[in-house]
């Protein structure tokens, strides 16, 4: 029996050990690539230290299998790794990149490290890694955007290429899981519709008012997990809550949130939300978003946004957000503050721009005025970014007297479909004074007319809502350019009316001078920068976007390693996977 148990131990001390000098080797995350027969998974863990990631993928085939990195989700240009196990039992394994034709071809530094790759009668598996950034041309660079990951396989061992067996999904692979801890004593409560009928219009946006729950003592709200209606998911574009003032005129009634009644455009602070490819949302474990105190709200309005574009009929929705709440409270009160342009027609891209920007100014020095009390500087903890169909980049870029110092969040490959919060690695300072500009890059290639901002789906936004601590009471902080400024330069003629500007942008000759002349003049205006608490009450000041530099690139690794041809590698032990992330 001692022996045994020495064994044990002896057992369980070399795997610690094994655990420890291969730690970047647990796969945390996963993902299931090909969504409707679940035959392609992928697993990764990530060494931000080392910046080295870790991939395992398997495929239900006995042939071929392949991994890749794609611009823009297409083969072409794709950085592929592809491997496999011969008949007799010996593998191949190579980095790759495609040009023009198929098969691709072998690059000449390989970058991607083979762990192991095996194979059972129906299943193939290839781990591997490699540095986050290479320095070979012909790799993808993986970094904090959104990447477009490619998989694909064969039947048999001879690289024989089909469409068929092909897939794309978009991933955020740099993923960071803070330290997050489930209380001993939690309660859930549903803040949702009820039966909504879904209306048959391309756009809606649905409001009602919910009570908040009753607590006789402070409370921490420390996940919220979106409560999607399997009948109507697919219509559901984002779902927002938001804090109202306890003076507000609520009602059990469905709405439309921006429509003729003012009833439903009460209450601006959002204190959280979900859109498009989200999931449930882990608060750190020394932060929480408070609930019943005097400053917390008895009813919040809630908005869903429906997308209805194929005109379906009698869809009814009982969508919303189930809320985790609990008595032990944490370190922290968190909340949100929307950063961006102003959602209005003077948001404006033109049609047939390949990259136009647009700008969004904060200006915080009025924090304390419009907040009511003065607001302390704030830690940033995770950020969600906010665009629709034409969008291709989001950066929100950091100013402190005049200078640049930091990004606080980042999307250089945004994509429409993935829209999901997330954590920063270690909190970022913002301070009462500092100015946020939010960056957003759209492209409008397949577009003949102008884009405006606006609520549908084929408007546009431009936001970014920064999770933070300590709360306050801001709302939002964005901005709109002096347009009438902007078709003076565009040769339109003169008016001092915005809406009359907005028309006239209708009249341009778009072609690529005039693209170039109205960005330049976006960014060159004057800015109304609208700073607006809870209960709506809200300053505005004028303000400049200040010129962006971009950060020096992280330095790459050129550590290449010889191509694979001949026995697997030892097998690699790996972790399980996090269930919640395989979808």
């Amino acid at each position: 029996m001692l022996r045994m148990a020495l064994s044990l131990f002896l057992l369980c001390f070399l795997w610690i050990v094994k655990a420890e000098e291969t730690s970047v080797l647990h796969l945390q995350f996963s993902k299931v690539l090909d969504h409707h027969h679940g035959s392609v998974r992928l697993r990764w863990g990530v060494d931000h230290d080392k910046e080295i990631i870790v991939f395992e993928l398997q495929v239900k085939t006995t042939g071929w299998i392949g991994f890749g990195l794609s611009p823009d989700g297409e083969l072409e240009e794709s950085d592929i790794v592809i491997g496999g196990v011969h008949p007799d039992k010996s593998i191949y394994f190579s980095d790759r990149h495609m040009e023009d034709e198929w098969p691709p071809e072998e690059d000449e530094n390989q970058n991607y490290e083979l762990l192991s790759l095996t194979q059972n009668e129906t299943t193939t598996t290839m781990v591997f890694r490699r540095a986050l950034r290479t320095c070979d041309p012909n790799d993808q660079d993986i970094t904090n955007d959104t990447m477009r990951v490619i998989s694909l396989y064969g039947l048999d061992d001879s690289l024989t290429y089909e469409e068929e067996h092909k897939f794309m999904k978009s991933i955020f692979l740099l993923q960071i899981i803070p330290l997050t801890e489930t209380p001993s004593t939690y309660f859930t409560y549903e803040i949702k519709l009820n039966n909504f009928l879904i209306p048959v219009t391309d756009t809606t946006y649905a409001c009602t008012f919910i009570p908040m729950p009753s607590v006789s003592e402070k409370h921490h709200i420390f996940l919220y997990d979106p409560l999607l209606d399997p009948n109507s998911a697919d219509m559901i574009h984002h779902i927002l809550v938001y804090a109202c003032g306890n003076n507000t005129n609520v009602t059990s009634e469905v709405g439309e949130c921006y429509g003729s009644d003012p009833t439903f455009t009460q209450c601006s602070q959002v204190i959280f939300g979900w859109a498009v490819g989200g999931s449930a949302f882990h608060l750190p474990k020394d932060v929480g978003i408070p609930l019943g105190t005097s400053l917390d709200p008895y009813y919040v309005r809630l908005e869903i946004h429906f997308s209805n574009f194929d005109a379906k009929e009698g869809v009814h929705d009982s969508s919303g957000m189930t809320i985790f709440y609990t008595p032990q409270l944490r370190e922290h009160d968190a909340g949100i503050i929307q950063f961006g342009v102003f959602t209005f027609p003077m948001h404006f891209i033109p049609p047939g721009a390949e990259n136009f920007k647009s700008y969004g100014l904060c200006k915080t020095d009025k924090f304390h005025e419009v907040n009511g009390w003065p607001v302390e500087n704030m830690k940033v903890v995770a950020y969600l970014l906010h665009s629709h169909l034409t969008a291709r980049g989001i950066k929100v870029i950091h100013y402190r007297n005049g200078t640049q110092i930091g990004i606080l969040a980042q999307d250089d490959k945004y994509d429409f479909r993935l829209q999901e919060s997330r954590h920063h690695r270690y909190t970022m300072d913002l301070n009462v004074g500092d100015e946020v500009v939010v960056e957003c890059t759209a492209s409008t290639m397949d577009r003949d007319s102008v884009t405006f901002g606006g609520p549908s789906t084929l408007n546009e936004m431009c936001l970014a809502f920064l999770f933070l601590y300590p709360r306050n009471n801001i709302s939002t902080c964005w901005s709109y350019t002096d347009l009438p400024y902007v078709t003076d330069i565009l040769g339109q003629e003169h008016t001092t009316d915005i809406m009359e500007a907005v028309m006239n942008l209708n009249y341009v000759e778009w072609d690529n001078e005039t693209i170039r002349l109205a960005e330049k003049a976006s960014k060159e205006a004057v800015q109304t920068v609208i700073v607006q608490n809870r209960r709506g009450t809200r300053s505005t000041q004028p303000g400049l976007i200040p010129d962006f530099n971009p950060p020096m690139p992280h330095q790459c690794d050129n550590t290449s390693f010889v191509l694979s041809d001949g026995s697997s590698p030892e097998k690699t032990e790996v972790d399980s996977p996090m269930d919640a992330n395989d979808s």
